[in-house]
């Protein structure tokens, strides 16, 4: 190598740093983790304070928003309509974009807009409770494909509204479907939006047990981009080509219980899937390396005695964090399982449904009623402030680039220090 690339390859690789500490792309961020690259993040704020902008939002939505390139994107109903709307990073709407008839949440924290959209910095694709999976423009607004999947593939069976948020590969934006019935994955073409390719992901469980809300994840397997899926009792991993499963553990539900649906995601710390399950009760950590059936291998730990039922957790320097639905808060060891420290969130009858970012050695979790709870993490765990957004709020926080934005029932907020 000669020395001239040598400081071409360091100004390549800080202007890539850059470019994700300024982007929040999908629903975990850039490392699928819920973790912040870096910046500096208040920890008290409210509807008046801290506050550098809010926006109206058409309707109820749940799902988070990404940031992409100086872009807000975000899903939300608007008379009767599945749409996806831009703002920019002072709060200034750039194009609002319509998709198709939406279909209305029916859980109280539910919505027709509960998944999140995701980019490549050209395209956004988006996904709705309706079925509809659109492809747009990120510059323009344009629409430039839409497919319903209920239309062509059957109808939503989940107990509760959809979840699960696109994932993108090269070529592909792909969808996980796990309900009762007919469950799969399936490809679409990220430019025509023509269908790539579809196969089933069906397994015998318990009632509810084949149930999903949580959405895959892009990893490297053995070198290569792989689709990360955990729905049904199992975990799989896929091939992005052709959707061919090349890795499957299961053995989560060895009691054969009922209504063990799963809901949180799972984080990859290190080559290590920790995944919680069992409504809440159960926690383990699986082995991503591999193939073929690896159930009585690749189990590093079980935990029986905590985990979270509906926020996903989040992960940062190598350490996982779960905030439970009550608010009890726990750090893990990816590789042992083992806690590193725990506390509690203050007693309240209402409960976590949001996903916990991780940013500025602080952790921010969304309670139900609207409360976002920040505490530190540096050493051990420390509450630094409760703050209650006027509104109910079920999406993730989103740090990035020294911005929070929240997004609540009726208002995305952007929140910065002084």
């Amino acid at each position: 190598m000669s020395r001239t690339c040598i400081p071409l390859i360091a100004v390549f690789l800080v202007a890539q740093l850059a470019h994700a500490e300024a982007n929040w792309p999908r629903w975990r961020g850039p490392n699928d983790n819920g973790g912040a690259v870096s910046g500096k993040y208040p920890a008290a704020f409210g509807p008046k304070k801290n506050v550098t902008w809010k926006v109206e939002l058409p309707g109820k939505g749940c799902s988070t928003p990404i940031v992409i390139d100086g872009k807000v994107i975000v899903t939300a109903p608007l008379d009767g309509l599945d749409a996806v709307l831009a703002f920019d990073l002072d709060g200034k709407s750039l194009w609002t974009t319509t998709v198709d008839k939406g279909r209305p949440g029916k859980h109280r924290n539910g919505s027709s807009s509960n998944p999140s959209p995701t980019t490549d910095g050209e395209l956004v694709f988006t996904y709705f409770r309706s079925g509809n999976l659109a492809s747009i423009d990120l510059k323009s607004g344009k629409l430039l494909w839409k497919t319903n999947l209920q239309r062509s593939f059957g109808g939503d069976t989940l107990y509760w509204d959809i979840g699960t948020s696109p994932v993108l590969t090269k070529k592909h934006v792909v969808i996980a479907v796990m309900h009762s019935g007919e469950s799969y994955l399936v490809a679409f073409d990220k430019r025509s939006g023509q269908l790539a390719w579809r196969v089933p992901r069906n397994y015998k469980t318990p009632v509810e047990g084949d149930h999903s809300y949580a959405t895959p994840i892009l990893i490297q397997h053995k070198d290569k981009d792989a689709i990360l899926v955990w729905g049904a009792e199992h975990l799989t991993i896929h091939d992005p080509a052709d959707g061919k499963m090349l890795y499957e553990c299961g053995g989560f539900n060895p009691n054969k219980t009922r209504n063990w649906v799963q809901v949180a995601s799972p984080v990859v710390v290190d080559g290590i899937a920790v995944i919680p399950y069992g409504r809440g009760s159960r926690m383990a950590g699986i082995k991503l390396d591999g193939t073929g059936e690896v159930t009585s291998t690749h189990r590093l730990w079980t935990r029986e005695d905590t985990g979270s039922f509906v926020p996903s957790p989040a992960a940062s320097g190598g350490t996982v964090y779960l905030v439970r639905d009550g608010g009890e808060i726990i750090s893990v060891d990816p590789k042992t399982g083992k806690t590193l420290s725990q506390g509690k969130f203050p007693r309240h009858r209402a409960k976590f449904y949001s996903s916990p970012s991780v940013a500025d050695g602080k952790i921010y979790a969304a309670r139900e009623d609207g409360v976002v709870l920040v505490a530190d993490i540096n050493k051990g765990f420390e509450l630094l402030a409760e703050n209650d957004m006027g509104e109910r709020v079920i999406a993730s926080p989103v740090p990035v680039d020294g911005r929070l934005f929240i997004r609540g029932e009726r208002h995305l907020f952007c929140i910065q220090g002084k």
